[in-house]
């Protein structure tokens, strides 16, 4: 059962930058599709964006794209999310996920299996 663990939530105001960390634990393979997904009260999961941690291709959410970067540390079996530029819209929780390679990116939630408990991350106007 792979184990994931976020950190380095918090508040920012718009415009400012967060960068988000998610340490895996108890992996079976050497490669996983591991993305970050979020979700704002009253609403549903959105998939933010997605990494093969096998090559470092990645997929986006077009509402991030050009402001956050997604990438990989495979010798720490640690994944990041780097926020910039961000705005109020970008308000929510934030939870790492997990699953083995599929063959292809995605960012839809039910293509993956593990779940960390979630990191808040606040944005003020």
């Amino acid at each position: 059962q792979v184990q994931l663990d976020e950190s380095g939530g918090g508040s920012a105001q718009a415009g400012g930058s967060l960068r988000l960390s998610c340490i895996a634990s108890r992996t079976r393979y050497s490669n996983y599709l591991m993305g970050w997904f979020r979700q704002a009260p009253g609403k549903g999961r959105e998939g933010v964006a997605a990494i093969y941690t096998g090559d470092g291709r990645a997929v986006y959410a077009d509402s991030v794209k050009g402001r956050f970067t997604i990438s990989r540390d495979n010798a720490k079996n640690t994944l990041y999310l780097q926020m910039n530029n961000l705005k109020p819209a970008d308000t929510g929780r934030y939870y790492c996920g997990a699953a083995e390679w599929l063959g292809y990116l995605t960012i839809a939630g039910v293509d993956f299996v593990y779940w960390g408990q979630g990191t808040q991350v606040t944005v003020s106007s």
